[in-house]
């Protein structure tokens, strides 16, 4: 670039005052080095801005055309300094969370963050745990909201909230009726099951420790509502959090089921984030509206 923000600062404060040395004053520069910016800038493109008539400066035609774009240049290079120097500037953000918080909590979170005044755009990728940590890993999202345990040199994980799954059957179901079930109920049942890598399944597999490999799975299914209306549909019983269940708990079509004490289904909801990752105003934005959510 041939010309400096300096010598721009020049033109306009000699454009404004018709006059080199307040022109020097107003941007606290000697009389010399303001004079010698203005040659430069004029110099450098072998233009002339100004008639010279003793002290006094005069745009001409040529300096009036150019100093509306000069104007323009200056306030948007001053706009992108307070920005930097503030880092309040919150921009579009690109979001990956896993099945659950996608789908029943980063919504109402996308809304409030869109709704600031810049009006960012977020893009909401949902996957299970394992994509959403090589997709942050390979900066191809800026923060990741996952339900599964991670253990990554690469990576920060960062505590968000907790959780807890629930088993839960059809009102039908001949386990409703049971006041708590046992290890061998539990043994014995058919299962609707989140597939292996989602972090529901991860919870659920620590949660049955001893009792996996004589588990009957039925079904490996992708999505929570899947699970759901298999579940309604008697096709066996389900294991997935609580956010996603309390509906149809109001509603009665699906009931909790109480397991034994010994079988803790309580997990964390983690932020993830690559650890070279800028923290950017937006990305704190964003955890802090994840924090205040209900």
């Amino acid at each position: 670039m041939k010309y400096s923000f300096r010598q721009l600062e020049v033109f306009l404060a000699a454009a404004h005052f018709q006059n080199i040395t307040r022109a020097a004053e107003s941007l606290a520069m000697s009389q010399s080095a303001a004079s010698s910016a203005l040659k430069e800038l004029e110099n450098q493109f072998d233009i002339q801005l100004f008639d010279r008539v003793g002290k006094r400066l005069q745009l001409n035609e040529l300096g009036r055309l150019y100093r509306p774009k000069v104007e323009a240049i200056l306030a948007q290079a001053n706009e992108l300094e307070q920005a930097f120097s503030k880092h309040t500037e919150v921009g579009a953000l690109k979001v990956g969370a896993t099945l659950t918080i996608g789908n029943y909590l980063a919504v109402g979170v996308m809304a409030q963050y869109m709704n600031t005044p810049t009006r960012p755009r977020v893009a909401l990728e949902v996957a299970n745990t394992s994509t959403i940590a090589r997709r942050v890993k390979d900066f191809e999202l800026d923060i990741g909201l996952i339900e599964g345990e991670l253990q990554s040199s690469e990576l920060d994980v960062i505590p968000w909230r907790g959780d807890e799954l629930v088993v839960f059957c059809s009102p039908s179901h001949p386990l409703a009726s049971i006041g708590s079930l046992t290890d061998e109920d539990l043994r014995k049942a058919t299962w609707i099951m989140r597939e292996q890598g989602s972090g529901t399944r991860q919870s659920f597999e620590r949660g049955m420790h001893g009792l996996l490999p004589d588990l009957n799975v039925l079904l490996e299914l992708e999505h929570t509502e899947a699970i759901k209306r298999a579940v309604e549909a008697n096709l066996g019983i389900g294991c997935l959090s609580d956010v996603v269940l309390a509906d149809a708990f109001k509603r009665g079509s699906l009931v909790p089921l109480a397991v034994p004490e010994h079988r803790r289904f309580d997990r964390q909801f983690y932020f993830i984030l690559h650890k070279q990752k800028y923290r950017s105003a937006g990305i704190d934005a964003w955890i802090e509206l994840c924090r205040k959510l209900r």
